[in-house]
């Protein structure tokens, strides 16, 4: 199953292989103060997404001071509602957030979704990625499928995300794509990296699914080897890590991230949002923090990002529909 990104996305991403063009050290203030609002605890990928982006817009002078808020609960649901209630007084904010909020709206962890905020725009993406660890016999993913198919009960792949999360429904996309039944796959949620990672060197889990630049961390650390990883080509934050699509399996997948403001924010303050963030791509400090973290450019701004998240939404719950989470 291919998760496709429109053709303005494709472009922006292609660009994030090839960074052309003459970047900008210094640029023109577009913004005054931005609030960044972050669903989760520090440290996780929603932390990381909003204080690269503060970091890079505050060095280049696009926006004069940037403050961050981390704000957990209810798998994101908490900082949505907190947007909403406070719509009012909350016009120099905006929250990051990802793929999880298609998904969990679907499954009604919260019952918002992406129409009840104004949407600003879609930055960046990280790709998943499946691992084993570094001493397995395993080297690609024909190899883990055959594995898989001698042994359906014996070979589970593990994540760091609830059964019917983002790491499952890539396991699930993947064995779908080898011919398998995605509903048979023996999946292993863990509540964290360093737990997953326990599993795998323990053979709890033959495979761990993860974000693509986590696994690039653990490989670069000796611990794992990326057998299959769902971009359209290879990335060049880590290039001998081969894609699904070369071996065969057509998944593509890119959890994407990006930034919404309240509702019924002015269409002056969102116009002066999208062109601080459009902006931010031309700069050295984006390329830095972009760079340093493995990720893609991916500018999906207001109605684009809207169908973006209409279409995920779509295939997303095709496959949970098929999966039974739906």
């Amino acid at each position: 199953m291919t998760f496709k990104l429109g053709r303005r996305a494709l472009i922006a991403a292609a660009a994030a292989f090839s960074i052309a063009g003459t970047t900008l050290a210094a640029a023109e203030q577009v913004v005054d103060e931005v609030h960044f609002l972050i669903p989760g605890g520090a440290g996780g990928g929603w932390d990381g997404t909003a204080r690269g982006t503060g970091e890079a817009l505050t060095k280049s002078g696009l926006v004069g001071q940037a403050s961050y808020e981390n704000m957990s609960g209810g798998g994101g649901g908490k900082a949505i509602a907190y947007l909403i209630e406070n719509a009012e007084s909350l016009d120099n904010t905006l929250m990051v957030n990802s793929t999880p909020i298609v998904i969990r709206s679907l499954t009604g962890v919260f019952p918002q979704s992406f129409r009840d905020l104004t949407l600003v725009a879609g930055t960046i993406g990280d790709y998943a990625a499946i691992v084993v660890g570094k001493d397995s016999p395993i080297n690609s993913m024909s190899e883990l499928i055959a594995a898989y198919k001698a042994d359906p009960s014996g070979v589970a792949i593990g994540g760091g995300s609830v059964p019917g999360g983002m790491d499952h429904l890539v396991a699930a996309m993947a064995m779908e794509a080898a011919g398998e039944d995605p509903t048979a796959v023996k999946y292993i949620p863990y509540d964290a990296g360093g737990k997953a990672m326990a599993g795998l060197l323990s053979g709890e889990i033959a495979a761990l699914s993860t974000g693509f630049s986590e696994a690039v961390d653990l490989a670069n650390a000796g611990e794992v080897k990326i057998i299959g990883v769902t971009s359209p080509e290879r990335v060049d934050a880590y290039p001998d890590a081969p894609t699904m699509k070369e071996q065969g399996l057509d998944t593509e997948f890119v959890n994407w991230r990006g930034f919404f403001a309240a509702p019924g924010l002015s269409a002056d303050k969102v116009a002066a949002y999208q062109e601080a963030i459009a902006k931010m791509y031309e700069t050295d400090a984006w390329e830095e923090v972009r760079a340093r973290n493995g990720w893609v450019n991916i500018h999906n701004p207001g109605d684009d990002f809207k169908a973006f998240l209409e279409d995920q939404e779509k295939q997303i719950g095709d496959l949970m529909k098929k999966l039974g989470f739906l």
